[in-house]
């Protein structure tokens, strides 16, 4: 199988990456290195079946003969973490947007029809409040701190591309809507809470919750993520659809920094900031992010295998490792 996999340097992307390369597939990665890192593939810079370009795909000259080339897709390119939303939030519409919308054009014009996945984001059921979010809730994007929400705004825009894509135009799309996917690789320099709580422990620093660390998420492990990816991109009942997928075990950002504490045997303090100080401007968060799996189960009968407590532990010998080298 041929693979195209946008944004493959980044953190999912390039555990995407290693997943095909390891089952022998060809892979041709394209990544503009904004928040990717090219040291995430280069274990296979010699490999014959792996290609890599960096480029911007909303420009990319090369697009169309790499989307002719592939069997399947996985659109991942898009500006993630908290902080460059609010730093940059036009950029984060123009890229996100634009990028999904020539590449699902390319692939209709192509005329061979590629499997594609789009990579969306739990961020887009805003200030829902539901116990367990499924894909048919309504979105609710409150109006305030307009920036915050344009990460949300460009995904919600990037599945009504897949939906029109896939209806209008037969093209088989699957979008994804990702719970707090972590693991290596992942950076905590754009907002990701588990990747900044274990460096802080394992570097005897003060663990930072941000707010009143009573809100809750649902973390999932990368390498359980990209397994139900193949599966759901392998599954014919998944086209046209909008999926969650993630883990539903739901935990407080308060129980995360004890339970990171713990499994590294840090005697960091745990402290509070305000959001106002953490993010430099008035900042909504959501107060709960746990999915519904109903739809996940059905259609990819799949099982975790990683629970936090490993994941963590995993995440801690990795960071340890790093240190002494």
């Amino acid at each position: 199988m041929k693979v195209l996999i946008t944004g493959g340097c980044g953190f999912i992307g390039s555990h995407l990456v290693d997943y095909h390369m390891n089952k022998g597939h060809s892979v041709r990665v394209v990544d503009d290195l904004s928040t990717g890192r090219i040291e995430n593939v280069a274990h296979f810079k010699d490999n014959p079946k792996f290609r890599f370009d960096e480029a911007d795909i909303v420009t990319w000259p090369d697009l169309e003969s790499a989307v002719s080339w592939a069997d399947r897709i996985y659109h991942m390119a898009a500006v993630v973490g908290v902080y460059r939303v609010i730093a940059d939030p036009i950029q984060v519409l123009n890229t996100n947007i634009l990028s999904c919308e020539r590449l699902l054009r390319i692939a209709d014009q192509s005329g061979h029809k590629p499997r594609i996945l789009i990579a969306s984001s739990s961020e887009v059921y805003g200030q829902g409040l539901t116990a367990a979010f499924s894909e048919t809730d309504d979105v609710l994007i409150e109006p305030a701190a307009h920036s915050r929400w344009n990460y949300a705004i460009s995904k919600v825009s990037n599945e009504a591309f897949g939906l029109s894509y896939a209806q209008n135009k037969g093209l088989p799309i699957t979008s994804v809507r990702f719970f707090n996917t972590v693991g290596s690789r992942q950076s905590g320099r754009y907002g990701m809470v588990l990747p900044r709580f274990i460096e802080q422990a394992v570097s005897a620093k003060p663990i930072t919750v941000y707010g009143d660390g009573q809100q809750s998420r649902s973390f999932c492990d990368v390498r359980d993520t990209v397994e139900a990816l193949d599966r759901l991109a392998n599954q014919a009942a998944s086209v046209g659809e909008i999926v969650n997928v993630g883990n539903d075990t739901e935990i407080s950002i308060n129980s995360l920094a004890e339970l990171v504490k713990e499994i590294a045997h840090s005697d960091s303090s745990i402290t509070h900031i305000p959001y106002e100080e953490a993010y430099g401007e008035v900042f909504v968060d959501i107060q709960r992010r746990k999915p519904n799996l109903e739809k996940f189960y059905r259609l990819t009968g799949y099982q975790h295998r990683w629970a936090l407590k490993e994941t963590i532990q995993d995440l801690v010998d990795r960071k340890r490792a790093n240190k002494t080298k």
